[in-house]
């Protein structure tokens, strides 16, 4: 159940805005923002998936390109065995290639190129591809801007509120949106409401474990990456550049 909030700019030379929370199994292997990839996507950066090899977050630093991957409720009736993992569809959104006949479980896909953004969406039957109208905007598993998800209908006016506005792509731009991530991080991670989560209340084995910023523009895209210490408990957040694979 994870949560992306991203401000789409008015015009086509300004910049895209995001905040992602990671929720996942902890017991499922990742390691942090970084070039994970140099044979298959050398210009890729991400949040690497040990167990699968894609990714959740990626970005081309270079072309102005990010995708981030969230869960969706879908209609498949097929041993989970036999699907392809999510996270190499966003690797493959970072090189330019967007899915259009997925053979995995559903999902929403966060695409962002240059000042565009579109929520590629798969629920098992259907591709369905929305381009993001100029604002401040929040995803989760179902719809964006769901009016039925509480931590959406709770949050987001107070995101729509903190936008942030002008800068340039280096800023340090996300600290009114890190305070709200903090007031949200007093509720109790079980709660429909929070951000900061703790799904096994709602029948996953998932928490939250990470969040990514993010500024892209025609040309660069400035990810950073913070880890909370403990799954699913707020801890305030250092986000840090990239880190350089050995």
């Amino acid at each position: 159940m994870c949560t992306v909030i991203i401000q789409v700019p008015a015009s086509s030379d300004g910049i895209v805005r995001l905040l992602a929370v990671r929720d996942e199994d902890p017991g499922r292997p990742w390691r942090p923002l970084g070039a994970w990839w140099p044979h298959d996507y050398p210009d890729a950066v991400g949040v690497l998936d040990v167990r699968a090899g894609g990714a959740w977050l990626g970005a081309d630093p270079v072309r102005g390109r990010l995708a981030v991957m969230l869960n969706r409720p879908d209609s498949l009736d097929v041993d989970p065995r036999t699907l392809e993992s999510r996270g190499g569809l966003v690797l493959e959104s970072v090189a330019g290639r967007s899915p259009r006949q997925p053979r995995t479980a559903g999902f929403n896909l966060v695409e962002v190129h240059g000042a565009t953004v579109t929520v590629t969406t798969w629920d098992g039957d259907s591709i369905g591809i929305e381009e993001l109208v100029p604002g401040t905007h929040m995803i989760e598993h179902h719809d964006v801007d769901d009016p039925g998800s509480a931590r959406i209908t709770r949050w987001l006016p107070e995101f729509q509120d903190a936008a942030p506005r002008g800068g340039a792509v280096h800023d340090a731009w996300w600290a009114d949106w890190a305070v709200i991530l903090e007031r949200s991080g007093v509720l109790s991670p079980g709660d429909d409401a929070a951000i900061i989560r703790d799904n096994r209340a709602h029948g996953y084995p998932t928490l939250s474990l990470l969040a990514c910023v993010a500024s892209v523009s025609t040309d660069a895209a400035d990810v950073r990456f913070a880890p909370l210490q403990t799954p699913g408990e707020w801890n305030a957040l250092d986000f840090v550049p990239p880190v350089q694979p050995e």
